[in-house]
């Protein structure tokens, strides 16, 4: 029996758009912090390459974030959420995890599925076109590393 997730979608939703593999530039003023032109750079002309190791922690991210709920992460381009977190866990061992790892990371509980997609070579995607990260599986299943 195949495994229900990562739901997965053909390289075609990677094509040439009008602003890199998105249709437009990410978002003014994305939260915590975080720099438009890197994230910019990273989520719609990038397939392979992240921010530095760590990136996330010196944003306001921790500082800002709800750690005794769950928090939706929205995609930078065109603001449809893509995971909910957490699920299943903690705050602090979601932040542990993403920690230990470099990067923000979510599990299956945690995606929007209606939202985000794997290609075969394990590249997170939204359906419209933004680079997300990879999935990079463990012992515990799917986690998608997030840049």
């Amino acid at each position: 029996m195949a495994a229900k997730y990562p739901l997965t979608a053909g390289e075609e939703v990677m094509s040439k758009k009008a602003h890199g593999t998105c249709d437009k530039p990410v978002q003014e003023n994305l939260r915590w912090g975080v720099d438009r032109e890197v994230a910019d750079r990273i989520c719609c002309f990038n397939r392979h390459y992240a921010e530095h190791s760590g990136y996330w922690v010196k944003t306001k991210f921790l500082s800002e974030v709800d750690k005794t709920g769950e928090t939706t992460y929205y995609d930078s381009v065109t603001g449809k959420p893509l995971f909910i977190a957490p699920r299943g866990r903690t705050f602090e061992e979601f932040k542990a995890e993403s920690s230990s790892h470099g990067w923000p990371s979510f599990r299956d509980e945690e995606v929007v599925w209606d939202n985000m997609r794997c290609l075969a070579n394990g590249e997170s995607i939204s359906v419209d076109g933004t680079h997300l990260g990879h999935n990079l599986p463990d012992k515990k299943g799917n986690r998608y590393c997030i840049n």
